[in-house]
């Protein structure tokens, strides 16, 4: 068994042993590499989770994602009770500001706009209403504006040691520019898993209001010295 078949089976056994995702509901097809997955989940924070599954999996070129977030009849939930819900997860959250985010639902997927000064702020709150149950989706508009603006090298020179600290990151095959408040990451990593660590870097750099991760997976580095 091999090529696509050994990786389906991967990626079956990898939703199994996800404790936060039904694998029963969920189809896996897999052509070229690329991965399919299809049928219903519960929650949008089980989409995103079986999604972080897949991607993790080595030798996975790209995934197409056709699941669908639905709930039982008898626990539909109204916009409107959606909207209430996100408010107050928000309200209740120390690390976002008071008021600085609206939230608007239509059909389930929930809008998020606003400004905010760091850019673990906007994560945070769009991962906090991701949770809720009836979300089918996140439209994460929230922009990051720094009250203070940072000096680029200053900034790069964290990221870069942010990189070098990374346990997860080849940080010598990495490139990082900075582009006004833009980081962008070129160069090339062995995995899904390494590209997102070191996103996850950049996106922690002070006054980062955007991340243009253009790192390319090279299967040639996985055997690479």
């Amino acid at each position: 068994m091999g090529g696509d078949t050994q990786l389906k089976k991967h990626v079956e056994d990898e939703l199994n042993w996800q404790p936060s995702v039904d694998e029963a509901s969920i189809g896996v097809s897999v052509k070229n590499a690329i991965v399919t997955l299809t049928g219903h989940v519960r929650s949008y924070a089980e989409k995103m989770a079986a999604e972080r599954a897949v991607m993790r999996i080595q030798g996975v070129k790209a995934l197409a994602t056709e699941l669908e977030v639905s709930l039982p009849g008898a626990h539909e939930r109204t916009d409107e009770d959606i909207a209430l819900a996100a408010i107050n997860v928000l309200l209740w959250n120390a690390v976002v500001p008071k008021d600085a985010i609206k939230v608007k639902v239509t059909k389930g997927w929930v809008t998020l706009s606003g400004v905010v000064e760091w850019s673990f702020q906007k994560h945070n709150a769009e991962r906090e209403v991701s949770r809720l149950l009836g979300v089918k989706g996140v439209i994460d508009e929230i922009e990051v504006k720094p009250s203070r603006t940072r000096v680029s090298a200053e900034i790069k020179t964290g990221i870069e040691a942010a990189l070098k600290r990374s346990a997860e990151v080849e940080a010598r095959r990495i490139h990082v520019e900075i582009l006004g408040s833009t980081v962008v990451l070129t160069g090339a990593v062995s995995s899904w898993p390494e590209r997102n660590a070191a996103e996850r870097a950049a996106w922690a750099g002070p006054g980062v209001s955007k991340v243009e991760n253009k790192l390319l997976i090279s299967a040639a580095m996985v055997t690479a010295g």
